[in-house]
């Protein structure tokens, strides 16, 4: 796997929208570095490539999916009395962003 560079960690911030100081870039960096060294330790754990992936953590998870079944839904005039305030179908909120 190739090291993170810094041109490599603004390039994804550009691409983010989240422009980074060079403060932010080196915390960055330095984070990449410590994930980096994490994941070498774990690979080099004997017999790591045999694991099989697991898609629980419990081995004696079992579920079971319910029926697709259609039900009748409340009607909206009904779910709308329970509003101060409405326009048509839509629930009026006050302003929180200014």
């Amino acid at each position: 796997m190739s090291k993170f560079t810094k041109e490599m960690v603004d390039d994804y911030a550009d691409k983010l929208l989240i422009g980074l100081t060079p403060e932010e870039n080196k915390m960055v960096l330095d984070e990449f570095d410590i994930i980096d060294e994490q994941i070498n330790i774990i690979n080099d754990i004997p017999g790591i490539k045999n694991v099989e992936p697991m898609t629980h953590c419990l081995d004696d998870f079992e579920f079971e999916l319910r029926e697709d079944t259609i039900e009748e839904s409340v009607p909206i005039e009904e779910l709308l009395q329970n509003c101060d305030e409405f326009s048509g179908r839509e629930v009026e909120v006050p302003k929180v962003v200014g």
